[in-house]
């Protein structure tokens, strides 16, 4: 920490499961000993929100208590309370996403009645940068949240609104906090560590009591209808933008049957090594579709075109614009171009019907004397039907990616090098 001047805590221990709040008070304890000794002017610490006056679960108070670890150093602790974050990877946020992607039916315990004031990733962050203009002259509190207070029930159905899903919530009142954390473990294996604590957390209201924190900064935090939707706007953004070859290894990766997941959506990625360069490898990539096919099984596909027109759909009638060359927009077959790089990368969006959102994705890139194609099918969901109709369909799409993968590879290889 030298010739540091705001050193911020955004650490906790809770995923450790039992014991983690010892956990937690020896992170504060070093964290603020090694401040002060390398002269740290100031500690910005984003904690959690509720009244200290109330019996608060293990989780809140541990929050709590590194705030006060924090504050017993000598450099001065600016902490932020807030209640919910509604953002992409905030344990609170991916929790009512699992429920509500995964559930037609909810069986709701009290605390879905309880009042929140969640509060946008968005705005989190504008309050943790304002925090470095505050002079640096004592210790404060200040709890944040959004505009508007919401139930989690409420919150829960705004979520599905925006998501497009229908849901049912019928209450059940002798559920305990400990019943639906096992519930939410086995709904959401990912949560069956933290599940407890988090739904312990929800025995109380989390709503700002305090409204300096509004005096103090010129951060106007939204309502939690815009910061959904913010949330779910970022994520598309933030996955427009990525290339794959970025994030998995061309070598694969440890996931689990029928693809990987990434936040709602599922990932099915191949790749393959051919003897080509990248802007010779690309070419078969910009031709799929239309007279050229997709590489394998194209009485399949043409058939999946036939059964879209029967339910309403574009079918794949359409073709291509042209032959040769593609340009975002340019439809093919069923799908339209959302993305392009020549001689790198090709995005399709698929206009088919189906229970979800689909794209599929191709990139090159140089190794060595040849090329390496990957080629991704992304799949967003609609709720649990989506979920099923990915899986029971599995076998069949991963027998058409397979061959298409395979396909364009054998293409590239038997084409005539381009200065021929």
């Amino acid at each position: 920490m030298e010739n540091v001047h705001t050193a911020y805590y955004l650490v906790h221990s809770m995923a450790m499961g039992a014991g983690f709040e010892a956990t937690d008070r020896q992170a504060a304890r070093h964290f603020a000993e090694a401040a002060a000794a390398a002269g740290v002017q100031r500690i910005v610490y984003l904690g959690g929100l509720g009244d200290s006056r109330e019996q608060l679960s293990s989780h809140l108070r541990s929050r709590q208590e590194v705030g006060h670890i924090l504050r017993s150093s000598s450099v001065p602790v600016l902490e932020f309370r807030s209640s919910i974050i509604i953002g992409s990877g905030s344990l609170s946020f991916e929790m009512i996403r699992a429920l509500v992607e995964r559930l037609p039916v909810m069986v709701t315990p009290r605390w879905v009645s309880m009042s929140t004031q969640p509060i946008a990733i968005e705005d989190v962050i504008a309050y943790l940068l304002a925090a470095m203009e505050q002079p640096p002259e004592e210790n404060r509190i200040y709890e944040i949240g959004g505009s508007e207070v919401v139930s989690y029930g409420g919150l829960m159905r705004e979520y599905a609104r925006q998501r497009g899903l229908r849901r049912w919530m019928i209450s059940v009142p002798f559920m305990t906090p400990h019943l639906s954390s096992l519930w939410l473990g086995l709904v959401t294996p990912i949560y069956s560590r933290v599940g407890c604590h988090l739904i312990n957390s929800i025995r109380h209201a989390t709503v700002v009591r305090d409204p300096s924190t509004l005096e103090a900064f010129a951060v106007r935090p939204r309502g939690y209808r815009e910061a959904v939707h913010r949330a779910l706007v970022n994520e598309d953004r933030e996955f427009a933008q990525t290339h794959w070859s970025d994030a998995l290894s061309s070598g694969g990766w440890s996931g689990s049957w029928a693809g990987v997941r990434f936040r709602t959506r599922i990932l099915d990625t191949r790749s393959v090594k051919v003897h080509r360069h990248p802007r010779e490898a690309f070419r078969a990539i910009r031709r799929i579709g239309g007279e050229t096919g997709w590489y394998y099984a194209n009485w399949l596909w043409r058939w999946r075109g036939f059964l879209d027109l029967l339910a309403g759909g574009v079918g794949m009638r359409r073709g291509r614009r042209h032959p040769e060359w593609l340009r975002v927009g340019d439809t093919v077959d069923f799908y339209r171009v959302e993305g392009y790089e020549a001689d790198r990368f090709l995005r399709l969006y698929a206009e088919f019907k189906l229970p979800g959102r689909a794209w599929l994705q191709f990139e090159v890139e140089p190794s060595g004397e040849g090329s390496i194609i990957r080629q991704t099918a992304i799949f967003d969901p609609m709720g649990v039907w989506g979920i099923w109709a990915w899986y029971l369909l599995y076998p069949f799409h991963k027998l058409i990616f397979v061959g298409m993968i395979r396909g364009i590879a054998k293409a590239v290889e038997q084409s005539p090098p381009a200065h021929t």
